[in-house]
């Protein structure tokens, strides 16, 4: 069968290239995400740096640790799903073959030995392909991370000799899976109706198609659901994973949704030779459309789902930090200066924030051994009463009243309950701390911990960034304040809105960089995938083509009947892809308003409208350039040659 499996893949490459290069660009992914994330896991930080610098590099770690286990596993997910959707749709293509192997003698059983065979072999020279392009991606991850501020300038990831293992598991193993389903539906189906496309053959919505359709949409419904009462951790991967599981779901309810299409664009064009062509074709060849839209809808659902989930917190965050901020003037300074600032002549209160780096300590005890845990949080030392007096968002538990002495306030957290006492690290001084105050959960931004100012060693406080916020006396003029406090090297002064507008550009520039790492290798696989389907789709049609043509199309027209089914389908990919989207956007926007008690919907209508064009330029890129080859030859030669 293995030699069967390579002559057929000398003749018809063309049909297998898709697949070889979706494995290839899996396997990359997979192996540059992989040794990335360990790379940044096990880095140390340089000896001597100050306890502040050593905080921020392990945040940043952190951040980059967790951005890197979604892009991990996004990557497999869409290796898994294109993959498995390429291999299906190369398979149906070969119908035909299969049923002239079956009438020769094949039985079931060898037919899904020669397309496991066939997948092995693809599998492994993708996986050959793979691994050095690996090594391309790697650099280009380290380099996005270092770009963004994720890791110090001049990471490197490392090179794991056990990933090859892991490289030919997933190239391999992902080839094999994903032609396993076809393979046994193509054993099943009987040879003449394979030729003649009636029965079997020719049922596209087969009851696995609707089992996983509406298996994976009721997942997609029910995570954006719960998403509504998830806290800030739990709503974001919930709602990006409502729209994994309705972009699987819609992919395979899509059949559904092509002839509708077709009857629109039918009645659209009435009267249209091309029209009444492009529905009748977009009807007869359902399976082929499905195949093609199924990378676009993930494309789409995944792209603005997630730029509108960010786009939506930043906007929530935005409005929110306006509503509970009371306070005229921001300045921003190093070290503490709320008694100077306070004595500057206009200002009624100052309220400082000095940032300082915190961790909490947990400890469990397992068996006899206890297990240490520590987790970095962005702290504050403040003034309560002054903070309360400028922060008008009340507690989730407890009093900042009652935060001095060995105390502190929270966020909420299963090691740290109201009244209870935990350990706290400043620097290289720990504290014990009694919790009097939990903080309101919050999507971003803001401390999540604050502590009065003498549990801080003097060192830190000394250096520690500042920010304060000032409530000017009535009739106090904010721009001859702000000048007096500036002349007086107090600070930079701003006005609350510029410094909350410049605080939430800061969050923007550090989501599109989240973005970038997450999203941009991964949706260029997709895209890749979706330009695969279009070539593999086209490849087996020349036959039609030039039975199109024998009939008295002209060359011209057969093109522009193929680009027309080709935007009908993109149209298909972008309504189901933006469906997909809805659903992380509906459920972010339910935990946005019990979170924060505001309520956004953010739509980001530059990439829609980006996403949008970008596809139908594509995917009509793609289809005239691979219908102008497949009509190149002579068209009776291909007629006389199908027969």
């Amino acid at each position: 069968m293995l030699r069967l499996s390579v002559n057929t893949f000398r003749e018809r490459w063309q049909l297998f290239i898709g697949a070889i290069i979706t494995v290839c660009m899996g396997v990359a992914l997979v192996q540059s995400s992989l040794l990335v994330l360990i790379s940044v896991a096990t880095a140390e930080p340089p000896p001597g740096l100050p306890p502040l610098a050593r905080a921020q590099l392990e945040n940043g770690n952190a951040a980059a640790l967790a951005m890197l286990g979604v892009t991990l596993g996004l990557c497999t997910f869409l290796a898994v799903f294109i993959v498995s959707s390429t291999f299906a749709f190369t398979v149906a293509q070969r119908r035909r073959d299969l049923a002239l192997f079956r009438l020769v003698g094949g039985g079931r059983g060898q037919v899904r030995r020669l397309l496991l065979s066939e997948a092995l072999l693809l599998g492994v020279i993708g996986t050959g392909l793979g691994i050095p392009l690996g090594l391309l991606v790697m650099r280009v991850q380290s380099w996005l991370l270092a770009e963004l501020g994720f890791v110090p300038a001049g990471f490197t990831a490392h090179w794991q000799d056990w990933i090859l293992g892991v490289s030919g598991g997933v190239g391999v193993g992902v080839a094999l899976a994903g032609v396993l389903v076809a393979s046994g539906r193509a054993a099943r189906v009987r040879p003449l109706e394979a030729l003649r496309k009636t029965g079997a053959a020719a049922r596209v919505m087969t009851w696995p198609r609707w089992f996983f359709g509406l298996l994976f949409l009721a997942g997609a419904l029910a995570m954006a659901i719960v998403a509504r009462f998830a806290g800030p951790e739990g709503a974001i991967p919930l709602s990006i994973n409502a729209a994994l599981a309705a972009s699987v779901g819609l992919a395979a309810l899509s059949p559904l949704v092509v002839p509708a299409m077709g009857a629109l664009v039918g009645v659209l064009l009435r009267g249209s030779v091309l029209g009444g062509l492009a529905q009748a074709n977009l009807r007869d060849g359902v399976r082929r459309s499905a195949a093609t839209a199924a990378p676009l809808i993930v494309l789409v659902g995944l792209l603005i789902g997630q730029l509108g989930t960010m786009s939506s917190i930043t906007e929530a965050t935005e409005r929110a930090q306006r509503q509970h901020t009371a306070g005229d003037l921001v300045v921003e300074s190093t070290g503490p200066g709320q008694s100077r600032l306070s004595r500057v002549p206009g200002v009624e209160l100052a309220a400082t924030e000095l940032q300082v780096p915190a961790a909490v300590i947990t400890s469990t005890r397992d068996e006899g051994d206890v297990e240490t845990d520590t987790e970095n949080l962005r702290g504050a030392a403040v003034h309560p009463a002054a903070y309360q007096r400028t922060h008008l968002r009340g507690m989730a538990g407890g009093s900042l009243a009652d935060l001095h002495g060995s105390t502190v306030a929270i966020r909420p957290m299963s090691a740290a309950g109201l009244g209870e006492t935990v350990t706290v690290r400043f620097g290289e001084q720990e504290r014990r701390l009694r919790v009097v105050a939990i903080l309101p959960e919050s999507m971003g931004g803001g401390p999540e911990l604050l502590v009065p100012p003498e549990v801080v060693p003097p060192a830190l406080l000394a250096d520690a960034p500042a920010q304060t916020i000032l409530r000017l006396a009535p009739g106090a003029a904010a721009g001859a304040v702000a000048a007096e406090i500036e002349a007086a090297g107090l600070g930079t002064v701003r006005t609350v809105p510029e410094w909350i507008a410049r605080s939430t550009e800061e969050q923007q520039d550090t989501q599109a960089g989240v973005m970038t790492v997450v999203m941009g290798l991964g949706g260029l696989y997709a895209l890749v995938a979706v330009i695969n389907s279009v070539v593999i789709a086209a490849a087996e049609r020349r036959p039609e083509f030039a039975v199109a043509r024998v009939s008295g199309l002209r060359r011209g027209q057969v093109v522009r009947m193929a680009l027309l089914e080709s935007w009908t389908v993109t149209a298909i990919g972008l309504l189901l892809g933006g469906l997909a989207a809805a659903a992380t956007l509906f459920g972010i926007t339910a935990a946005l308003e019990r979170i924060t008690g505001v309520a956004v919907f953010a739509v980001p209508w530059p990439l829609v409208g980006a996403v949008v064009l970008g596809a139908f330029a594509v995917v009509g890129v793609t289809s005239l350039w691979t219908t102008v080859s497949a009509t190149r030859a002579n068209p009776v030669s291909l007629v006389t040659a199908s027969e």
